[in-house]
């Protein structure tokens, strides 16, 4: 057996906004699959597993998507500057600097500065 990717997906009202941002905004390369629908590479990824207890407590078994960056402050203004909606100021967490995207149609995305080891 040979797992050879993740596919992902992301929900919202407004996705011909968001694949906008992801194609124009992020620049990630994509292909469009059949009728506009845009499936997008993505940049190297790493994935961690977390219990739902302890500091979780009381959460359900979930999944979310992050984005990672080398410099957040940087990334930020970018981002506001072509128009994303950053929501806050950047905070640490721990396992890195984080702040909180909000993309069309009300779909926030958590990006961070990882001060953890990564795999990529």
């Amino acid at each position: 057996m040979a797992i050879t990717g993740v596919h992902g997906l992301l929900y919202t009202g407004e996705p011909e906004a968001v694949r906008a941002i992801l194609r124009d905004v992020f620049g990630w390369d994509h292909i469009d699959g059949g009728g506009g629908w845009l499936i997008f590479r993505l940049p190297p990824a790493e994935l961690g597993v977390h219990p739902t207890e302890g500091a979780t407590a009381g959460m359900a078994a979930h999944h979310e998507l992050s984005l990672m960056c080398d410099d957040l402050d940087a990334t930020i203004a970018e981002l506001r500057d072509k128009g994303v909606t950053v929501e806050g100021e950047p905070e640490d967490q721990g396992f890195g600097i984080v702040v909180r995207l909000v993309l069309p149609g009300d779909l926030p995305i958590l990006l961070y500065e990882p001060r953890h080891p990564t795999v990529i």
